[in-house]
């Protein structure tokens, strides 16, 4: 299966646009419309980390997370940073769950998400990103800026 290794980078760009849409469309964006009483039900799982006040807050902020983070991974654009936010919103769910006693499938799905995000973490945006063209653009910036900071170096000691 070596001749697959060319498309790695189109699999990390299929996985960050189908774990993005569905975390903005079933995830994120029904959070942020559901309102305060959605966001306090979410947000009462930080309870299980001792932090109780304003549920309202940390519900909303998990709802924003797994909105903006859902877009990030479209863009492929600070894929890293959203991953690593939205391993933290994965780990609150899965405990949630766990001590809730949930059935092991709504404790499971929380876990692959998280197995994904390191994945992501991992692997970073790839080829397919605004992270890589952003990338590759500082590096050709800086390397077209090598002969005129040597000439402008050079001018400087002859004042």
């Amino acid at each position: 299966m070596k001749f697959l290794d060319k498309y790695k980078d189109l699999g990390v760009l299929l996985l960050r646009l189908g774990i993005g849409i569905t975390f903005i469309t079933i995830h994120g964006l029904p959070k942020i419309l559901g309102g305060p009483e959605s966001w306090a039900r979410t947000g009462k799982a930080m309870s299980n980390l001792g932090i109780t006040f304003y549920p309202e807050f940390w519900g909303f902020m998990a709802g924003f997370t797994e909105l903006a983070g859902g877009l990030l991974l479209i863009a492929g654009l600070f894929v890293r940073p959203a991953s690593v936010f939205l391993s933290f919103v994965m780990i609150m769910a899965m405990t949630q769950h766990l001590l809730r006693m949930d059935p092991w499938n709504k404790a499971l799905y929380p876990f692959e998400m998280l197995a994904v995000f390191a994945a992501l973490f991992f692997t970073g945006a790839g080829k397919y990103s605004l992270d890589y063209f952003i990338s590759k653009r500082k590096k050709s910036v800086k390397l077209s800026d090598s002969p005129l900071e040597l000439h402008s170096t050079k001018r400087q000691a002859q004042i």
